[in-house]
């Protein structure tokens, strides 16, 4: 395909996998050219100051490691939020252009469906069912707090006793 060039990508739509979303909830399509900090200050403002309950991530192809990345930050800084993650694919339409096209023809495009990977993400202040594929309750610990971290990390070990 060296003599063609993308000229445009387009997702085809889908509704989010979740079927009980009340109306209004707020979706973050992170894509992969997106900041995580401007998808960040956004999420957290519907969160904390416009009192959402819920909010869904979704990412597709690149984005979905940044997709996971923006869902564990918001769960570290807010804590105690229920999530339900869902994977499928999704259809990309790329349109190719022939940069190259015979003498006295139009140029050709050359239309391509991909299939790539797809996430999307739940996070909820409210109980959501445990018994759903993709659930994960919430951590125990303070928001802000790394439930990573234990009492021990971070402190010195007592020296060794002395040789003799």
């Amino acid at each position: 395909m060296e003599n063609f060039r993308k000229v445009r990508t387009s997702e085809e739509e889908s509704p989010l996998p979740f079927p009980d979303l009340p109306p209004g909830v707020v979706e973050m399509k992170v894509k992969e050219g997106s900041k995580i900090r401007n998808l960040m200050s956004f999420a957290m403002a519907q969160m904390e100051l416009k009192g959402s309950r819920q909010i869904v991530f979704s990412g597709c192809g690149r984005a979905v490691t940044k997709t996971i990345t923006c869902v564990e930050i918001m769960k570290r800084k807010l804590g105690g939020l229920h999530q339900v993650t869902k994977v499928r694919y999704k259809t990309l339409l790329e349109v190719w252009e022939n940069q190259d096209p015979p003498p006295g023809s139009a140029a050709q495009n050359l239309t391509v469906h991909k299939n790539v990977p797809s996430i999307c993400i739940l996070l909820s202040r409210d109980p959501l069912d445990p018994n759903q594929t993709g659930y994960q309750p919430p951590e125990h610990g303070q928001p802000g707090e790394d439930p990573s971290s234990s009492s021990t990390k971070g402190q010195k070990r007592p020296p060794p006793p002395p040789c003799e």
